[in-house]
C-alpha cells in the first residue's frame, strides 16, 4: 500500500469539484462533510478516511477507486494503460453504469489479446524461435 499523497489528492478533488461546477459548500453538503473539513482536504492539510473519500466520490459522481488511487490507498490496477482506467472513472460526462461497461469491454479485449498471444508464444518456444 502506498503512502497517502494528500497534497495532490486535494488538488485532484478541487479539480473534480470545479469540473462538476460545485462550490466548496455544495460539495461538502452533498458529501455529508463540513465545509471547513473539505477545505482542509483540498488544501492538503487533512488525510480523509476511505469512507470520507467514498462519500466525496459519490457526491462528485466518480468512482471511489479513482480517489483511492489518487490518495495512494490503492495501486493502479495492471501495468497496461495506467491512466485509461482513471480517466474513464473520472469522466463526469458518463454514468457509473457506462463507465463500468467501458471498463468491462476494455478488460475483455485485454483478455482476448493475452489469450491469443499465449499460443503464439508457446509455438515460438517449441520451434526455438
Amino acid at each position: 500500500m502506498a503512502s497517502l499523497n494528500v497534497g495532490s489528492l486535494g488538488e485532484y478533488i478541487r479539480e473534480q469539484r470545479r469540473n462538476a461546477q460545485y462550490s466548496l459548500r455544495q460539495l461538502a453538503d452533498a458529501a455529508g462533510v463540513s465545509n471547513p473539513y473539505l477545505s482542509q482536504i483540498e488544501r492538503g492539510l487533512r488525510k480523509p478516511s476511505a469512507e470520507i473519500l467514498q462519500q466525496i466520490a459519490k457526491a462528485l459522481r466518480i468512482s471511489a477507486e479513482t480517489l483511492y488511487v489518487q490518495a495512494g490507498i490503492l495501486e493502479e490496477r495492471h501495468g497496461d494503460a495506467p491512466g485509461l482506467r482513471v480517466a474513464i472513472l473520472a469522466d463526469p460526462l458518463i454514468s457509473e453504469r457506462q463507465k463500468q461497461a467501458l471498463l468491462a469491454v476494455y478488460e475483455a479485449f485485454l483478455k482476448e489479446n493475452r489469450e491469443s498471444a499465449e499460443p503464439a508464444a508457446d509455438k515460438a518456444a517449441e520451434t526455438g524461435g
